[in-house]
C-alpha cells in the first residue's frame, strides 16, 4: 500500500513540475504566454498593454534630449552589468536602450543576457540623453570591456535611456 501511494505521489509531482508553457487564448484568438513564466523585479507590473520594441522605437525617434515619456515595452536583454546587475542594455532595432532601475532599488540577474530566456517587459520612463565620455567608460568597465575598448571611447554619445520601476523577466 505504501509503495502504491509513493508511486502516485511521484507521478503527480512529475506531471505538476513539467516545463510546458501555459498559454491563454486572447479575445482575438492569439495565444499569449501566461505571466506565471515571468519573475518580477521592482514594482509589480503586468504584461498588459506592453508595446513591442518596434513600437517603442517609434516613440524614441520623435524624442529630443530632455524629453521624457512613460512606456511599457518588451525587448531582449543584450547586456547586464557584471558587477551587480545594476543596469542592462536591451535591443531596440539597430540601437540599444540603456536601462537603469529606479532608486537603485533592484538588480537584474548577471547572466540574463547569456540566457535563451532573456525576454524582459519593462515599465518606467523613457528618455533621450547625451552620455559623457566618463560615464561611457564607467559602464564599459562594469560590462567587463578590455582597457583598449575603454580607451577608444572619446566622444559624447546620444543614448536612448530608460528608468525602470518594474521589470518582468522570462524564466
Amino acid at each position: 500500500m505504501k509503495r502504491i501511494l509513493l508511486i502516485i505521489v511521484t507521478v503527480l509531482l512529475v506531471f505538476s513540475c513539467k516545463n510546458a508553457e501555459d498559454k491563454d487564448v486572447s479575445m482575438d484568438g492569439k495565444e499569449e504566454v501566461a505571466q506565471a513564466e515571468y519573475t518580477s523585479f521592482g514594482d509589480e507590473i503586468s504584461m498588459d498593454d506592453a508595446l513591442s520594441y518596434e513600437m517603442a522605437a517609434e516613440k524614441y525617434e520623435s524624442m529630443k534630449p530632455g524629453d521624457t515619456v512613460t512606456l511599457k515595452f518588451k525587448s531582449k536583454a543584450n547586456e547586464v552589468c557584471q558587477k551587480k546587475g545594476c543596469w542592462m542594455k536591451v535591443a531596440m532595432g539597430d540601437e540599444e536602450v540603456m536601462v537603469t532601475f529606479k532608486d537603485y532599488g533592484f538588480f537584474m540577474p548577471k547572466n540574463l543576457a547569456e540566457s535563451d530566456l532573456n525576454e524582459v517587459v519593462m515599465n518606467g520612463k523613457a528618455f533621450v540623453s547625451e552620455m559623457s565620455v566618463e560615464d561611457q567608460k564607467h559602464y564599459a568597465e562594469d560590462a567587463g570591456k578590455t582597457q583598449e575598448e575603454i580607451d577608444a571611447i572619446t566622444e559624447v554619445k546620444r543614448t536612448l535611456s530608460f528608468e525602470a520601476d518594474g521589470v518582468l523577466v522570462k524564466m
